[in-house]
């Protein structure tokens, strides 16, 4: 199989990164549901932050890779069977998840680095990662501030995934069981795909 995309399938760069950031992104909202009702002064609840941010920032890199791969290599064209309005759906539900698997590390990031509190990030233990400088060299009350916005921004769009990747499933299933195309299939390893109709 190809590393790179062709006009059947997705390369095994493509499928990579997309399995792993979709494993990852559905750890870290489940990993959020949970810690996010933990009392603090639960034990647990700051090493389970720390995984949660090193999750979050892992998807980050990986999702800006990803970007930068489908950027500079296109992906298999839809089948042309499918109406203009189902292609307008799976078109923006692609952009959206494109646009949240950036958009939510990156608001927990800016969350992370206005807190007052001013707590590190280990990378899963390793190294601590930096804050965004700007973010962590304001005054004390403009943090109060901004960390309530971040909170909320990360908030709103991980609920947003919440409701975005069981229509993207369902999309996926859509197609391998109603349609019975192949367009689950070229993101799948060792399948095999026909021309598109």
């Amino acid at each position: 199989m190809d590393a790179r995309n062709t006009r059947l399938r997705y390369g095994t760069v493509a499928m990579t990164l997309h399995w792993l950031i979709a494993a990852l992104v559905i750890a870290n909202i489940c990993l959020g549901l949970y810690f996010a009702d933990l009392p603090h002064s639960d034990p647990s609840k700051f090493g389970l932050t720390q995984l949660h941010k090193s999750i979050g920032l892992t998807v980050l890199l990986l999702s800006l890779t990803r970007l930068v791969w489908r950027l500079i290599n296109p992906i298999p064209p839809l089948p042309r069977g499918m109406n203009r309005g189902t292609r307008f759906v799976a078109r923006a539900t692609h952009f959206l998840l494109y646009f949240l698997i950036i958009a939510i590390p990156l608001s927990g990031w800016a969350l992370v680095s206005s807190s007052p509190l001013g707590l590190p990030t280990m990378y899963f233990g390793l190294f601590q990662w930096p804050h965004i400088s700007f973010l962590a060299d304001m005054a004390r009350d403009q943090k109060k501030l901004m960390v309530q916005n971040f909170a909320m921004i990360h908030i709103y769009l991980a609920w947003s995934a919440i409701v975005l990747i069981p229509i993207h499933v369902c999309g996926a299933l859509y197609h391998q069981f109603v349609r019975r195309d192949d367009v689950l299939k070229r993101m799948l390893p060792g399948t095999d795909v026909t021309e598109p109709a």
